[in-house]
């Protein structure tokens, strides 16, 4: 543990244990064992459940973000970088780890009874659906073409973790080149190698 954090120790702890089996299949007594924190110390960090939970999510938001800016950062242009969201899920759909999006599955089990679990879930979806909008509208899309891309990322995320495969991020990626290319039909196309990019 580390003496330092504490509260980001135990963060990190509950995350791995909640994307590995489920948020309700994880008691404190648990939480307290896997991180070392006593469960008394481990109420003064976190009041309830619910905090830890929030908690996890507002770190799987920045790890995507930090995650998806930086594979997107690395594309040469503008279309690239449309295409270079679904490159960051063929990395991500292809860790041992990879269990689905987190946010999904939180909502899934804790979106009816803990609004503010639901919450967090659609600020997760919203922000995610703003950014593809700034590339789209830097790639001279037009705004329908950001909600139709968001989708297949999404559709693909619970696909992977369904099939237990990465392929998705593949088919998604070529389904998104046939969207972009149909609302973008005039400019300079990807570089072939980019287009048939497989995970």
């Amino acid at each position: 543990m580390d003496p330092t954090d504490p509260r980001r120790h135990v963060v990190e702890t509950a995350d791995r244990l909640f994307y590995a089996r489920g948020v309700q299949a994880v008691g404190m007594d648990e939480l307290r064992q896997a991180s070392g924190v006593p469960l008394k110390r481990l109420y003064a960090l976190f009041p309830s459940k619910e905090e830890i939970v929030l908690a996890v999510l507002a770190r799987r938001h920045a790890l995507w973000e930090e995650g998806v800016r930086e594979r997107v950062d690395r594309a040469g242009t503008p279309r690239a970088r449309l295409l270079a969201v679904y490159d960051h899920l063929a990395d991500w759909f292809a860790e041992d780890s990879f269990r689905g999006c987190g946010f999904i599955n939180a909502f899934g089990e804790l979106g009816a009874v803990s609004p503010r679990v639901a919450e967090a879930a659609r600020a997760h979806k919203r922000s995610f659906q703003e950014y593809v909008a700034g590339l789209v509208e830097a790639a001279g899309g037009p705004r329908e073409l950001g909600p139709q891309l968001c989708l297949l990322a999404e559709g693909a995320q619970t696909t992977a973790a369904i099939a237990g495969t990465p392929e998705a991020a593949a088919q998604a990626r070529r389904a998104a080149e046939v969207l972009v290319r149909a609302a973008m039909p005039s400019g300079d196309p990807d570089e072939p190698a980019q287009s048939t990019r497989e995970a």
